[in-house]
């Protein structure tokens, strides 16, 4: 029985489907199909983490997010590093989230 996916996968993935005695069918998406496959990705993978129930998975399901960080910086010409700079630039500026402060509101003077 065949299961639909219809999803972005690793490189490796239809190796290892093959590797199981499976036949992958996949295909190279374009520019415009990769990014918003991308962005799916994404919504994905914070869902993945949202869910984990160990640290230790935690930690797995943040790693394919890091991984998929890296993808999105290079789909727009980005290294990884460029977006950790960028991200210290911003932590610099306007600070972390060390102190976990939740904003509620402003009152206007």
């Amino acid at each position: 029985m065949d299961k639909i996916y219809n999803k972005l996968v690793r490189d490796n993935i239809p190796d290892i489907i093959e590797a199981n005695g499976e036949k992958p069918i996949y295909r190279i998406l374009d520019a415009k199909e990769y990014w918003e496959y991308l962005l799916l990705k994404d919504t994905e993978e914070l869902e993945e983490v949202r869910s984990a129930s160990s640290t230790l998975e935690r930690k797995k399901e943040l790693a394919d997010k890091l991984e998929l960080i890296r993808a999105m910086a290079e789909y727009n010409g980005f290294t990884l590093e460029d977006i950790i700079e960028e991200a210290d630039r911003k932590k610099g500026r306007n600070g972390g989230f060390e102190k976990r402060l939740l904003l509620e509101r402003v009152i206007k003077k």
